[in-house]
């Protein structure tokens, strides 16, 4: 099976590393002419209003870094390559300007320039991106993204039902590795806002976008009736995917790599494919009608079952 190579990862965490190495030998060199508190946090006008001790301030932007390089290589892709370079490039050049602000001998009056050192920060990231477009070239692309064969089988298996009988099918599918990343967001996202810079502090927001959503995905309810496939939060009714009978071509047991297949865990979006993954292993897969054989899958225990009822229900369907 193709995966996304060593290589690509190696490229995606290689900014992250420049990135930390940098900023741990600024830190090192400006230790001296730092203050004993350094000011992390600043008004609106870049004025500074809290500080942090030397340790808190490097585990945190330390951590933050590598946060940042777990995530760009578990879930990178070649087309996205400039991506993972264009944010650790920002997230670097935002914590140089801030070890720069502080080289003063007053600590009260260090500023943090809401244009200048954004724009420096944002500069650095437009450098770091063209530098990962250019470092996509040696990835081979088809190993890089691979594309699975949307083939299947002529004819689906059938779950046999008696003339006006009703079935129904429901299953409810969790993911640890999705509550884990939620949760850890949740839980960064307070810590980040309220320690961090006021610019770095937006990472903080980010942890919000990705824990919420993440949470509300981390454990589905996968159902099979007279509607078709649903596929929703256990959570909460919304969100929700839904393929009508009619939309239905074939219904199939397959075993996907959430990794290698779909990049991550989630609702995942990928050529000729889509997925709710919530694991590696069994899933059905749906392949849809007039849409160039696209395809919807959903990871769950008992796949088969679920896959002979809903072949056997659009069968109905389509006679109707």
């Amino acid at each position: 099976m193709n995966r996304a190579t060593p290589r690509l990862r190696a490229l995606a965490a290689l900014p992250y590393a420049l990135a930390l190495a940098v900023h741990l030998l600024l830190f090192a060199r400006w230790r001296d002419e730092l203050p004993a508190e350094l000011a992390t946090h600043f008004s609106a006008g870049g004025e500074a209003d809290r500080w942090t001790g030397p340790t808190a301030y490097v585990l945190i932007s330390t951590g933050l870094l590598l946060g940042l390089a777990a995530a760009w290589t578990a879930f990178v892709r070649r087309r996205y390559l400039w991506a993972a370079w264009a944010t650790a490039g920002f997230t670097g050049g935002l914590f140089t300007q801030l070890l720069r602000a502080n080289r003063v001998d007053d600590v009260e009056a260090v500023v943090f320039s809401p244009g200048t050192d954004l724009a420096v920060a944002l500069a650095v990231a437009a450098v770091a991106g063209a530098a990962g477009w250019a470092l996509t070239s040696l990835v081979p692309e088809g190993l890089a993204e691979p594309e699975r064969s949307v083939s299947g089988p002529a004819d689906g298996p059938r779950l046999p039902l008696a003339p006006g009988e009703a079935a129904g099918w429901s299953k409810d599918t969790g993911s640890r590795a999705l509550t884990a990343l939620a949760v850890l967001a949740l839980a960064a996202a307070p810590l980040t806002l309220l320690v961090a810079t006021w610019p770095v502090a937006l990472f903080g927001l980010l942890g919000l976008v990705i824990g919420v959503p993440g949470l509300a995905l981390a454990r589905v309810r996968v159902t099979v009736d007279r509607h078709g496939l649903t596929v929703r939060s256990a959570l909460v009714p919304r969100p929700r995917v839904r393929v009508p009978l009619d939309a239905i071509e074939v219904a199939s047991v397959r075993d996907i790599d959430a990794v290698a297949d779909f990049g991550g865990w989630g609702y995942r979006v990928r050529a000729h494919r889509t997925g709710v993954v919530m694991r590696s292993g069994e899933a059905l897969v749906v392949r849809r009608r007039g849409e160039s054989g696209r395809e919807f899958a959903v990871t769950v225990s008992d796949a088969g079952t679920a896959a002979a009822l809903l072949n056997t229900l659009a069968e109905r369907h389509g006679k109707v």
